[in-house]
């Protein structure tokens, strides 16, 4: 008896002895044999626990969730992680206990404290992630080429569209850039994002109409590994998560299908996402700038385009005007890209007055891509040192009577520009009855027919 008892003590003093939290209960849930170390892990009198049932204390809250059920059930050795009633992260290992029978008649756990490697672990996991972000930046902007030239604001047009823009970039609103393909709507996004507190961020620029639908969310949004036949293996960041900090600007957001006009929604409004095939939520904060050559209110009535993500972007509209209705910023562009071009190319190349006058009557449907394009195509085809009439392409040749002979000599550029722009207006005043007929005709708004004749004392 006395040798039970002692032996007894000795199983009593090892237990007590360990370090770790080791509970020992009977198939009811029964608490029969606890550690010292056991309640100092869950909070709680270790003695206390003595009698008690596991279920009971998981309805308390001490520790969630319980093994015992998953070893009765399974009768092997399991592990989870179960959290205290505090907070902490531990990982149990419950073991079955078997009768020289056969028959399961106890089961011992113990638990590891973790939670500093789970907090590690996530750690590690958000550093992979923002590693992975910038690397993914670094390669869009490796495949970029980005022209450097400044915004070119010599009209009151343009000058009016830059104070806005500076007044918007103050502060984190939506802001829609409309106007026709090619008059600048990218480089006031870029120009509103380098004024803005988050100038230190990314530039994330997509273009909505050049992404296939069917590839839109996986380029959009990023998706893991293995999600879709022919992903890349270690999955992919997507362009919204690279927006973290910084600006997204969706240019051609008139391009999105419906179903992506959906989940663009979705994503302005809440700033959180899934990645294709991926369950966890993301979340990122940007500022949104989109952009636009198409009418969106006219697509909106149409049902082409969702009222709620057309209010969500019309915040602050900005319209930019095209080149034919800024012809005072045409002579400086001009001179810019020229200048540009020649040190681009190493050439040394100067504009005959019969071509300077050309590009000044001109449409410019393309607007100032056009004209950088042209300009870039004469500096590189031009076998000598001074561009003339017959380096032109012919469609960009036009006859418009006494104008085609216009005498430049000794005048500055800014002078020719306004004196043909006079007798543009002038002749256009002969031809038609109202300033309405003479906008349509000249391709400009009718309020800058009426303040151009006013400054050359047009009647």
């Amino acid at each position: 008896m006395s040798e039970t008892k002692k032996s007894w003590n000795e199983n009593e003093a090892i237990l007590h002895s360990l370090q770790d939290d080791i509970l020992v209960t009977n198939t009811d849930g029964i608490i029969l044999k606890v550690s010292e170390a056991t309640g100092g892990i869950y909070n709680v009198k270790s003695e206390d626990m003595v009698g008690k049932s596991v279920y009971d204390l998981e309805r308390e809250g001490i520790f969630t969730p319980i093994l015992t059920p998953l070893v009765l059930k399974e009768r092997k050795k399991i592990t989870l992680v179960q959290t205290s009633k505090d907070g902490k992260k531990l990982l149990v290992t419950g073991i079955p206990v078997f009768h020289e029978n056969g028959e399961l008649v106890r089961i011992v756990s113990y638990s590891h404290d973790v939670t500093e490697l789970l907090n590690m672990k996530k750690y590690l996991e958000d550093m992979e992630d923002q590693m992975e972000r910038v690397k993914s930046e670094l390669e869009i902007l490796r495949s970029r080429h980005y022209y450097s030239e400044g915004i070119i604001a010599t009209s009151d047009e343009m000058k009016r569209v830059l104070q806005i823009a500076l007044q918007v970039a103050e502060v984190d609103v939506n802001v829609l850039l409309l106007g026709e393909s090619g008059v600048g709507k990218s480089h006031i996004a870029k120009f509103i994002h380098n004024k803005s507190q988050r100038k230190g961020g990314p530039f994330i620029e997509v273009n909505c109409g050049a992404i296939p639908e069917s590839l839109f969310e996986a380029e959009f949004f990023g998706y893991e590994p293995g999600s879709f036949t022919g992903a890349d293996r270690k999955g992919k960041v997507g362009l919204a998560e690279l927006a973290e900090g910084g600006t997204l600007f969706l240019d051609e957001i008139g391009e999105l299908s419906q179903p992506n006009q959906v989940k663009i929604l979705k994503f302005i409004q809440e700033k959180q996402f899934y990645r294709v095939g991926g369950t966890k939520q993301r979340k990122v904060d940007f500022r949104v700038l989109a952009a636009t050559n198409r009418d969106l209110e006219m697509a909106v009535e149409n049902r082409e385009f969702r009222q709620d993500l057309f209010f969500r972007l019309n915040v602050v509209p900005i319209t930019i005007p095209p080149l034919r209705e800024r012809t005072s910023d045409i002579i400086t562009m001009i001179d810019y890209f020229v200048g540009y071009f020649c040190e681009k190319y190493q050439r040394r190349r100067t504009l005959d007055g019969g071509v300077i006058h050309q590009l000044l009557i001109q449409d410019w449907k393309g607007n100032v891509r056009e004209l950088m394009n042209l300009i870039e195509r004469l500096i590189v085809t031009s076998s000598r040192q001074l561009i003339e009439m017959e380096n032109l392409p012919g469609r960009y040749i036009k006859h418009s009577g006494d104008l085609s002979e216009f005498d430049r000599e000794g005048q500055s550029l800014k002078d020719v520009l306004e004196a043909v722009e006079e007798q543009v207006l002038k002749k256009a005043r002969q031809q038609y009855k109202t300033t309405t007929i003479m906008a349509r005709n000249l391709g400009i708004s009718q309020p800058s027919v009426v303040r151009k004749m006013k400054k050359y004392s047009i009647r």
